[in-house]
């Protein structure tokens, strides 16, 4: 059954520490292009976890009788799919760069979140910052220098509850109504293949598709393309 987003309004949530401005110029290409409305509601870092429940409930609310579509990346992909599960309408997801399932104790972007965190609030924004850019590829540091001084001093509380977020299980994967298009990055430590594998794996109707970082740095716009990509994978088999 094909997915049709035309009209369709579509949520797509950041990855922690990121923004709506990165998320936006990901996904709303590929999207406008097949003619969905894209929302891309800003982080609320004092309530990061709840604040993207909240706009998602909001937006499902304000599009009905229609369905939404949802998605993000990161912990943004996570709370999408946490959402899409209680909503047996939601139109399909979209998820860029999944960092864990269930359970984020041993997951490398949790630990990377808790360590930041820490060093925030020892060091402060500007030192942390130069070591962010010191060990990050140039287009991910100057984007998080950006998004780190607007979230903060806010950002480590962000951090902290993104690392604690028990994401969705394999077995709560397998309930899945709606279609999910899955992107991984081959080379992304933070946010192992192993994951995106995982949720597809699980998922009754999702596809994986894989990109590079680098590939992400020279146009961020490939996760959103690469998603609906996805999609259509997930179209092909039925």
């Amino acid at each position: 059954m094909a997915v049709n987003l035309r009209g369709i309004t579509t949520v797509l949530l950041p990855g922690t520490g990121s923004d709506d401005d990165f998320v936006y110029r990901a996904f709303s290409p590929a999207l406008h292009e097949v003619g969905a409305v894209v929302v891309t509601p800003p982080p609320q870092p004092h309530r990061l976890v709840a604040g993207y429940r909240e706009e998602l409930d909001n937006t499902a609310r304000a599009a009905a009788p229609l369905p939404i579509a949802v998605g993000g990346v990161s912990i943004g992909a996570a709370v999408a799919l946490e959402w899409a599960l209680t909503h047996p309408g939601c139109a399909a997801v979209l998820a860029a760069l999944p960092a864990w399932t269930g359970d984020p104790e041993t997951a490398p972007a949790a630990q990377a979140a808790r360590y930041s965190a820490d060093l925030l609030r020892r060091e402060g924004l500007v030192s942390t910052t130069a070591q962010m850019q010191a060990s990050s590829p140039k287009w991910l540091a100057d984007e998080l220098t950006r998004s780190w001084l607007d979230q903060w001093p806010a950002l480590p509380d962000a951090m902290d509850e993104a690392a604690r977020f028990v994401a969705p299980t394999s077995g709560q994967l397998e309930s899945l109504a709606a279609p999910m298009g899955v992107v991984s990055a081959t080379d992304d430590a933070v946010h192992p293949l192993e994951v995106g594998l995982e949720w597809v794996s699980a998922a009754p109707r999702a596809a994986l598709r894989t990109v590079t970082l680098d590939e992400i740095g020279a146009d961020p716009a490939i996760l959103g393309a690469q998603c609906l990509a996805a999609l259509r994978d997930v179209e092909g088999r039925e």
